[in-house]
């Protein structure tokens, strides 16, 4: 019979306090968030204060005295800017208001013209009733940003409707840039050669009906198929190198992505040096007014050391996220020293057990400091996470010296250098890595190619 008994067991467990929890949090804080983390803070702990932010400038600093403006502090712009404030009190034209009018006009923020709005500004020059333009504007409408449909044009419209879709479908097709309004880039193609009257008719052919062959067929062997001179066929896959696959992408309205690198190397006299990132960051101290009232009541006593307590510890948070930062990056430049003396194609082998032995912490450390991260060095800015790659085999004797993301500078190289390396097929890639000690299979050189995007030989 089981009988139970009260037993003592002793565990050991981590428990995730609230203070804990948050210098992970500030511990995986890329230098932008991080500005935005501390004003945060700001406005909920009054006894934290900023002692002195570099990344603001006063309005002092960046006036220009020279530039003859001093005397027109309570200029009106507005009046300026119009037709009226264009004109002197006899009625003509002063020149300086018209070109202080114009400048305005020229600076003014602006939003980039979409594919849309293009092609609905050339639809509204188009004589047509109410009916087509309510078509030709859906289908517009239903294009995404490579000018491809989103959902099957037939999907649009009503029965009523229908006999509308295909000269409406060929108008839209016609505007400027030509090839939009189709499913995908094979049909794009097909539409920017039919539109072109000189063209050759084996092109049209090739894009309507001999398109998986374009991709898997080699030219001798398609001439072969087709019954053409190989010279004509040649001239014709030329033409089509010409054509733009994805004709909206020019009006893409995405803007740059941009980054502010948390760490700077630089080689100072045969000595690599690392620099924080530190001009973003403001620098933090505790309010002198509440270190003072700690000597009040009771109840104000306890709100303010609480108050300073936390402000204490959020900076000394923010401290340790940059030691760590820089330790992990001065082991990085210990690891990859030919990479920064060299360049990318000698990146080395990498783990984050490498560089957490070396540090003295938890690998799940290493890779919170190094996510979202960079690092700017003579050969670019790189995220700190790019540093990290898997061995490629090798022909050397004892571990292998080739990272994967190395292999792939190696790689293209090749085809930048190498005489004839536009015709250069993965197996011959891999051949020639062969020879260079990097031993890699001809799939393994196709993936690689592929992620660095670059075509294969055919398409090259």
């Amino acid at each position: 019979m089981q009988v139970q008994r009260p037993a003592l067991v002793q565990q050991q467990k981590l428990k995730m306090s609230p203070r804990l929890y948050q210098s992970i949090q500030l511990m995986a804080l890329p230098v932008q968030d991080l500005k935005l983390r501390i004003q945060q803070e700001l406005e909920v702990n009054p006894a934290l204060q900023v002692v002195a932010d570099p990344s603001t400038v006063s309005l002092e600093e960046v006036s220009n005295p020279s530039s003859g403006r001093e005397d027109r502090e309570e200029y009106d712009y507005y009046s300026a800017y119009t037709e009226a404030g264009a004109r002197t009190t006899s009625g003509r034209v002063d020149e300086q208001a018209a070109d202080d009018r114009q400048s305005f006009i020229e600076g003014a923020l602006s939003r980039p013209e979409s594919l849309q709005d293009h092609l609905l500004w050339q639809l509204r020059l188009q004589p047509l009733n109410q009916s087509a333009f309510g078509v030709a504007e859906l289908l517009i409408r239903n294009l995404d940003e490579h000018g491809f449909h989103i959902v099957e044009p037939e999907q649009l419209l009503s029965e009523k409707r229908m006999p509308l879709l295909s000269p409406m479908m060929d108008l839209v097709r016609s505007f400027e840039p030509v090839g939009t309004c189709v499913r995908d880039h094979w049909e794009s193609l097909l539409v920017q050669a039919a539109a072109d009257p000189d063209v050759d008719e084996l092109v049209v052919d090739l894009l309507r009906n001999h398109t998986r062959s374009l991709q898997k067929t080699k030219p001798a062997e398609l001439a072969r198929r087709l019954k053409v001179d190989p010279d004509r066929l040649e001239s014709a896959l030329e033409y089509i190198r010409t054509l733009d696959p994805y004709p909206g992408a020019r009006f893409s309205s995405e803007s740059p992505t941009y980054v502010v690198p948390d760490l700077q190397v630089r080689l100072q006299d045969g000595q690599f040096v690392i620099l924080l990132n530190d001009t973003e960051i403001p620098v933090l101290g505790v309010d002198p007014f509440f270190r003072e009232m700690q000597s009040g009541a009771k109840e104000v006593r306890q709100f303010v050391t609480n108050r300073v307590r936390d402000a204490k510890w959020f900076i000394g948070s923010i401290e340790q996220r940059n030691r760590t930062m820089v330790n992990v990056a001065r082991a990085i430049v210990e690891f990859q020293r030919d990479f920064f003396l060299r360049g990318p194609k000698h990146l080395a082998p990498l783990t984050l057990k490498d560089i957490a032995g070396e540090v003295g912490v938890h690998e799940a450390t290493v890779s919170r400091i190094t996510n979202g991260k960079y690092m700017q060095t003579e050969w670019g800015i790189f995220e700190l996470k790019y540093f990290f790659s898997n061995s490629v085999s090798s022909t050397s004797v004892g571990p292998s010296r080739y990272s994967k993301e190395g292999v792939k500078a190696i790689i293209k190289e090749i085809l930048d250098e190498e005489a004839g390396a536009k015709h250069l097929s993965d197996q011959k890639i891999s051949d020639i890595l062969a020879k260079r000690g990097i031993k890699l299979a001809r799939r393994t050189v196709t993936k690689y190619r592929k992620e660095l995007a670059i075509d294969s030989s055919y398409d090259r």
